[in-house]
C-alpha cells in the first residue's frame, strides 16, 4: 500500500502542515485539506507513515458527515478536484486524502464528549471526583459507562502545547453563552446518534471531539474531522469489561510500544518497527470496514 508522509502540490499555496493534515488555499472561499499518513503520539510527529491512515481518516470523515448531514451542516464541498489539480498523477498520489472545504471561522475549542471514563477524565475523576468541573458518582471504575454522555470541552493548543480541560463557564467565556449552549447541544446529539450506530456495527466510541466553525451569517458548521480513530475512542464491544482499559482501534498500539522505550517523549521519535506499523494500519483499516461495511 502507497504511504503519504508530505504532500507536494507546487501549484497550490502551503498555508500550514500540521501533525497530520497539510492545508492549502485554493480560492477566497475554500481550502484544500490532505490528510497524510503522518502519526503523531504524545504530540510528537513520528518519522515514518502509517500507510493507508490518511485515507482511512478521511473516508471516515466523509461518511459521518454525510450519515448525520441532518443535524447541521458540514465544511466539505461537492467541488472537483481536478479543477485545481489538473494533473491525473498528482490526484492519484493524493488518492482518497484530499478534501475540499469551506473557509469557515474556527471556535477556539474542542467539544468533547465522554461517554465512558477513561483517558484524562479518568486521571481527573480519580483526583478529584469531576471531570471539567461536572462531579460524577462516587466509586466508578476505569472505562465505565456513564449514565449520561457529558460534555467536557478543552482548549485548542498551539503546536507542541497539550489541550487543557475546560468547565462550561470558560467555554462561555471563550465563546459567549449562545455558541456554548449550541455546541454543547449538537456535539451530545452528534454523539448519541453516532454512538448508537456504532454499536450496531461492534464498536463502542467512548469519546470523540468535535470542532465547530462559523460562517458569514454566524451559522454553525461542523468542521475538521469527524469521528475517526484519530479523534475518538474506539473499543471493539466483544473486549469491553468496565476496570480496563480496552484495546482500541487507533494509535493505542504505537503508544503502547513507544512506552516500552527508553524516549522521553521530545523529538526526535524512535524509528517503528515494521511489525508495529503494519499492525497500526490493520487496525485503522478495520475500524473502518466495521463502521461502513
Amino acid at each position: 500500500m502507497n504511504a503519504l508522509y508530505h504532500s507536494d502540490l507546487p501549484d497550490l499555496t502551503l498555508l500550514q502542515r500540521g501533525k497530520v493534515r497539510d492545508l492549502y488555499a485554493l480560492d477566497a472561499e475554500h481550502l484544500l485539506i490532505v490528510t497524510t499518513d503522518r502519526l503523531s503520539a504524545f504530540d510528537v510527529v513520528l518519522p515514518q507513515p502509517i500507510p493507508g491512515k490518511g485515507e482511512v481518516l478521511a473516508r471516515l470523515s466523509r461518511f459521518w458527515f454525510q450519515h448525520l448531514a441532518h443535524h447541521l451542516p458540514h465544511h466539505l464541498s461537492n467541488h472537483d478536484l481536478a479543477r485545481w489539480i489538473p494533473d491525473p498523477a498528482q490526484r492519484a498520489a493524493l488518492g482518497a486524502r484530499a478534501q475540499i472545504v469551506r473557509q469557515l471561522k474556527p471556535l477556539p475549542i474542542e467539544a468533547i464528549v465522554r461517554g465512558y471514563l477513561i483517558g484524562s477524565g479518568w486521571r481527573d475523576y480519580q483526583r478529584s471526583g469531576m471531570v471539567c468541573g461536572l462531579t460524577l458518582a462516587p466509586r466508578l471504575q476505569q472505562a465505565d459507562r456513564l449514565p449520561e454522555p457529558i460534555f467536557t470541552p478543552s482548549t485548542k493548543a498551539a503546536d507542541g502545547d497539550h489541550d487543557l480541560n475546560i468547565s462550561f463557564d470558560d467555554t462561555v467565556a471563550l465563546i459567549g453563552a449562545e455558541f456554548a449552549e449550541q455546541v454543547r447541544e449538537m456535539s451530545l446529539l452528534l454523539y448519541r446518534e453516532a454512538a448508537d450506530y456504532a454499536q450496531s456495527r461492534g464498536i463502542i466510541i467512548a469519546d470523540t471531539k468535535f470542532e465547530f466553525g462559523l460562517d458569514s451569517y454566524g451559522r454553525l458548521h461542523w468542521i475538521d474531522e469527524a469521528l475517526t480513530p484519530d479523534s475518538s475512542r474506539f473499543w471493539p464491544a466483544e473486549h469491553y469489561r468496565p476496570g480496563i482499559s480496552p484495546p482500541s482501534f487507533d494509535k493505542q498500539y504505537v503508544r503502547n510500544y513507544l512506552e516500552s522505550l527508553d524516549w522521553d517523549k521530545t523529538p526526535p521519535a524512535p524509528t517503528l518497527p515494521a511489525d508495529v506499523i503494519a499492525h497500526t494500519a490493520a487496525k485503522y483499516a478495520e475500524a473502518e470496514r466495521r463502521l461502513t461495511a
